[in-house]
Parts: structure tokens; sequence; C-alpha cells
């Protein structure tokens, strides 16, 4: 199984930073602050955006575990036996509710949120919980 990012995302991305650009050039004139934040945003969508390219699969899981991706490109692998809990944290703050799925292996918790995996993080949940149940029927 894995979860990845949805090609919409980084196209939206690339499009913010274009439109960064496209602003500065209709309003930062000869001003070199602006210009200087433009290319600051601009750059930062793109990699942002550079980061779903090149790592667009977020979380994969198998009968040995997970694997996630940490920092900007760098896979780790968790067994399910470092894996102490798998849950699905909802808030609801100023009328929005957000969902988030915490990976707590008890000394880190990895959190994707739904555009990280191309899912909703209760699905995601319970198909971990699914996978490791199977895992561990599988195993002595």
């Amino acid at each position: 199984m894995h979860w990845r990012v949805r090609p919409v995302l980084p196209i939206t991305k690339l499009l913010g930073a274009t439109a960064v650009v496209v602003l500065a050039t209709a309003f930062a004139g000869g001003d070199r602050v602006r210009w200087v934040i433009a290319a600051v945003i601009a750059a930062g969508l793109g990699l942002w955006a550079l980061r779903d390219v090149l790592v667009p699969v977020r979380l994969t899981a198998d009968a040995d575990g997970v694997t996630v991706v940490t920092g900007f490109a760098r896979r780790r692998h968790l067994p399910w036996s470092e894996v102490e809990r798998v849950r699905v944290d909802t808030s609801v703050r100023r009328g929005l509710r957000s969902e988030l799925l915490e990976i707590d292996t008890g000394e880190e918790i990895f959190v994707f949120g739904p555009h990280d995996l191309g899912a909703v993080p209760e699905d995601v949940a319970t198909a971990l919980g699914d996978l490791r149940a199977t895992a561990r029927g599988l195993r002595p």
C-alpha cells in the first residue's frame, strides 16, 4: 500500500509561484525589496512543488512495517514492532475541521495531512490497522 500527494498539489504550488512573479512584475517596478520578497516566495513555492514531484509517495506500508518520508526527501523504514500507535488527531479551530494521521514510535511522531496522503487520514489509519493486524497474524 502507498499514499501519495495528489498531482494537482504541485501544479497549484507552481501556479502560485508564477502568480507571485506576475504580481511582482505588475507592482514591484524598480523596488528591489519587493523583488527580493517575490523571489523568495516564488523560490519557496517552487522548492515545495519540487519535493512533491521528486517524492510524491509520502507513506508506504507492507507486512514488515511502514516507510515514511522525513525532511525534504529522506525515507525511513519503521518495522511494526517500533510503531506504538497509529491514530488520527482531529481538531476544530475557527469552525474548520482538520485531521492529521499520527504514527507514533514512542520517541518520534510522524504526522501526515490529507494533502500528504491524497486520502482521508481516517481511511489510511484503518488500512494501516488492518495491515498491521494481518502482519501480526502471519508471524509466529
